[in-house]
C-alpha cells in the first residue's frame, strides 16, 4: 500500500475519464499503470467508487436532455427500455462468472492479449462501417436486436484491456447502426454499467467500512473531479469526430500497447499475481 498523492490521483482520474470513453480501455490502462509502478492507494475501494462517480456525472451532464425525456416519457421514449435490454448480457455474465472476472480484474496475465483484441475490434468496426455506408445499409434508429448485440459486446468488455466503448461500438456497427447513432447509444449504455459498478463497490465499501475520513481524501476528490471533466471532454470529442476520423488510429495505438505489454510480460517487467499457469488454467476452466 502507498499513500495517494494529488498528482497521482489526478493522473489516474485523467486516465479513467479519457480511456472510459475513448476506445482504448480504462480498466486496462489503470491495471497497466498499477503493474508498472506497483501503486495501490490505501483506500483503493473508495478511490474506485469516486472515480466511477466522476465518469457517471460526465454521462449525466452530456446527455441530460435525453435522460430527462426518458424519465418524463418512459412509454413513448423507448431508449430506457433499450438500455435495460442492453445491460442484461453483462448482468448475466457477472452472475455466472463473478469469481473468474474478479480474478481477471486484478491480474494481468491476459492484459496484452486483450489490448490486441480491442485493436482487432476497432479495425473490424472501421471496415464494417465503410462497407455498410457504401451499401447504404445503415440505420439511425436503435432497436432491440441492436441493443442485444451491443449488450453482448459490453459483457465481453468486462475483461480488462477490452474497451467497453470500442466493443459496444463494434456491436452497433455490426448490427447495421450508423457510427454516430452507435457511438451515442454506447456512451449512454455506460450509464447503467458505471452505475452498477458504483453501487456494487459502494456496497462493499459500506460493508468494509471504507467510508472513513483519511489523509487521502483530498487526493481522492481531485481524482474524481479530473475523471469527470476528462470524461465529459472525451465524450464530446468522440461524438464530434466519430464520423470523420478512422478508428484505425485508435486500433494502431492499442495494438502497439498490447505488443508492448506482451514484451514487458515476457521480460518479467510486468508480472501477474500470482503468475502461475496452474492458476490461469483454473480460471479458464471456470469460464468454460
Amino acid at each position: 500500500m502507498s499513500t495517494l498523492s494529488i498528482p497521482v490521483a489526478a493522473l489516474l482520474g485523467l486516465v479513467q475519464g479519457l480511456a472510459e470513453f475513448l476506445p482504448i480501455s480504462s480498466s486496462g490502462h489503470l491495471n497497466l499503470i498499477q503493474a508498472l509502478f506497483h501503486f495501490q492507494p490505501q483506500n483503493q475501494l473508495l478511490f474506485n467508487i469516486l472515480l466511477h462517480m466522476g465518469t457517471l456525472i460526465a454521462v449525466l451532464v452530456v446527455f441530460w436532455k435525453d435522460w430527462l425525456q426518458m424519465l418524463l416519457h418512459p412509454i413513448r421514449n423507448k431508449t430506457l427500455l433499450l438500455l435495460i435490454i442492453a445491460s442484461l448480457p453483462a448482468l448475466v455474465g457477472v452472475v455466472l462468472f463473478k469469481d473468474p472476472l474478479d480474478y481477471l480484474e486484478t491480474h494481468n496475465l491476459y492484459l496484452g492479449v486483450c489490448f490486441l483484441f480491442t485493436g482487432l475490434l476497432l479495425m473490424l468496426t472501421q471496415w464494417l462501417s465503410t462497407r455498410n455506408e457504401r451499401a447504404q445499409q445503415t440505420t439511425g434508429e436503435v432497436r432491440i436486436p441492436n441493443a442485444l448485440v451491443m449488450g453482448v459486446m459490453q459483457a465481453i468488455a468486462m475483461l480488462p484491456g477490452v474497451s467497453r466503448s470500442g466493443s459496444t461500438l463494434f456491436g452497433g456497427v455490426a448490427s447495421k447502426l450508423d457510427r454516430q447513432t452507435a457511438a451515442k447509444f454506447c456512451f449512454m449504455m455506460s450509464m447503467p454499467a458505471i452505475l452498477a459498478s458504483f453501487l456494487s463497490e459502494g456496497y462493499h465499501a459500506v460493508k468494509d467500512g471504507a467510508f472513513t475520513i483519511s489523509g487521502e481524501l483530498p487526493a481522492i476528490l481531485v481524482g474524481m473531479v479530473v475523471a469527470g471533466v476528462s470524461g465529459y471532454l472525451a465524450i464530446r470529442f468522440m461524438l464530434r469526430i466519430i464520423t470523420r476520423v478512422s478508428l484505425n488510429w485508435f486500433a494502431l495505438y492499442v495494438i502497439l500497447l498490447g505488443i508492448t505489454v506482451l514484451v514487458l510480460q515476457a521480460t518479467g517487467v510486468i508480472a501477474d499475481v500470482p503468475d502461475t499457469m496452474q492458476t490461469a488454467a483454473r480460471v479458464w476452466s471456470a469460464l468454460l
